[in-house]
């Protein structure tokens, strides 16, 4: 058997999440399957991680093992003709060692939430930013934020349905960057909780809205209770960026 890493972009606009799921399509399912009519192999794809409904990836990290060595160029360009129409691209592939794991070898996470802050509505980035209209004052949502980086209990920030065994994470960055109408939440971690980064986004942006104040948002952390949630952000404005390897 041959273990190859697989560096996927995918929109998550027509997928269940990443992950295989019951109730409709995934990029899972696709890539397994686009594998299978290359190979003629049932494979089972790893990942740095899983993506909820919507949410999209610049550089996932995945891997799979297969019994037909292929050469990895020839491997990504099969799959992407294969993958086709699909919104789902193979950036690179490469062999890699037998006990190198998509998931567990991650040593970091990396993901940027999209905001679109202006009066007047999308045309072209519908379902790839979260419109807001009413203005936010970034500067504001940086500083609330800075209070959730470190190691915390973020229970407040993590859905009903979080499978993790533990609530407390070490947040490394969480920071909010303004370019024009469009704001930036930068977010990184070794892992995350299920929704943590949309419930962060999605309290930071009652910050900048002006319907909390600054330091609300560490009273809601500090309760450690999902009813203090404010708002859980679409997931259509995040994004997985990319996961860091001990490697590189």
């Amino acid at each position: 058997m041959t273990r190859y890493a697989l560096t996927i972009e995918f929109d998550g606009t027509p997928f269940y999440g990443l992950q295989r799921q019951k109730q409709g399509p995934s990029v899972q399912q696709s890539i397994e399957e686009a594998l299978h009519r290359i190979t003629g192999e049932e494979v089972v794809l790893h990942s740095a991680g899983r993506t909820d409904a919507g949410v999209h990836a610049l550089g996932m990290r995945s891997h799979v093992d297969l019994a037909k060595e292929m050469d990895p160029f020839r491997l990504s360009e099969a799959l992407n003709a294969h993958l086709r129409p699909e919104p789902i691209a193979i950036l690179d592939a490469q062999i890699v060692p037998d006990d190198w794991h998509a998931r567990f070898s991650c040593i970091e996470r990396r993901y940027v939430y999209r905001i679109c802050n202006r009066r007047a509505p999308l045309t072209f980035a519908k379902k790839q930013v979260w419109h807001v209209a009413k203005p936010l004052d970034d500067e504001a949502m940086h500083r609330a934020a800075q209070s959730l980086v470190g190691r915390h209990d973020f229970t407040t920030f993590r859905s009903v349905q979080c499978q993790s065994k533990d609530p407390v994470k070490t947040l490394d960055r969480l920071d909010v960057e303004r370019d024009g109408d469009e704001l930036r939440i930068y977010a990184e971690a070794r892992s995350f909780l299920h929704h943590q980064v949309r419930s962060m986004v999605g309290c930071l942006k009652l910050v900048g809205q002006g319907t909390w104040d600054e330091a609300q948002i560490g009273h809601a952390l500090a309760a450690k209770d999902r009813r203090e949630l404010g708002l859980n952000a679409p997931p259509h404005g995040l994004y997985f960026v990319e996961a860091i390897y001990p490697d590189g």
